[in-house]
Order: structure tokens, then C-alpha cells, then sequence
């Protein structure tokens, strides 16, 4: 490492005895010196504020602090119990409805240059989400109750 470190801070050598001319170029390694500085900060930051934090808090435990916390509600039964199907469907159609806004973004971005034929791609994908919400919504995996 340290021959390493002895290249990059080695200056060309001079022929003879005159001075360069003009301004004098910074060894390579100095070019790295705010990503070394940036880096630090990224580690150190996090390791103090944690060591801060454990000296400051406090470690008094009662019950209630014990407890598990839901909604402000006593939990009552066990946490594995089964839940409904209908938790899963809804997950997943937010799911691809949240895919559906990514791929819009984009196209919404270069709109201009898609002329037609992007507008045509983008009504056949919106028709194609839009038919697959309607299956669901006739299905009843929107009703709730």
C-alpha cells in the first residue's frame, strides 16, 4: 500500500536544470482526497449519532413501554392468526397500479418525440390495466366488507 501511495505522489522527474514552466500539477492522489473526505463523513456520521443516541437515552422499562403497540388497541389473540385473501389482492393491485405510474413517467417525459405511435403504445398499456381492474372489480376484490 504504501509503495502504492509513493507512485501516485511521485512528481515527474525534471531534465535539466531549469524550472517547468508554468503552474505545477497536483500529484494524482489529491484528486481523490473529497471522496475520501465524503466517504468519512458517510461512515462516521451514522457510527456517532448511534453512540450519541445509546449515551442519551433512557433505560427505564415499564410495562406498557413492554407491550406490543397496534393501533392503540389491547392486542387480543395471536399475532399468527390467518388473514383474509382480500389483505393480498388489494396489496397486489396497488402493486401494479404503482408499476403503471412508473412506466408513465417516462413516457409522459419524452411525449413529444413518441408522436403517434407512442400514444397508441401507451392507450393499448393503459387498456390492457384498465381491463385487467375491471375483471378484479367484477370479481368483488375491491369490496371490502
Amino acid at each position: 500500500m504504501t509503495v502504492l501511495l509513493a507512485l501516485l505522489l511521485q512528481t515527474p522527474p525534471r531534465t535539466g536544470g531549469a524550472p517547468a514552466p508554468g503552474p505545477v500539477a497536483a500529484p494524482p492522489i489529491y484528486g481523490y482526497i473529497p471522496i475520501i473526505l465524503f466517504f468519512l463523513i458517510a461512515v462516521l456520521l451514522p457510527v456517532v449519532l448511534l453512540a450519541v443516541s445509546r449515551l442519551v437515552q433512557r433505560r427505564v422499562f415499564e410495562r406498557e413501554k413492554l407491550m406490543p403497540y397496534e393501533c392503540g388497541v389491547d392486542p387480543i389473540g395471536d399475532a399468527r392468526d390467518r388473514f383474509s385473501v382480500r389483505f393480498y389482492i388489494v396489496a397486489m393491485l396497488f402493486l401494479v397500479f404503482d408499476v403503471e405510474t412508473i412506466f408513465l413517467f417516462p413516457w409522459a417525459i419524452i411525449y413529444d418525440r413518441l408522436a403517434v405511435f407512442g400514444l397508441v403504445e401507451m392507450l393499448l398499456f393503459i387498456g390492457i390495466l384498465v381491463v385487467g381492474y375491471y375483471y378484479a372489480w367484477q370479481k368483488g376484490a375491491l369490496e371490502w366488507a
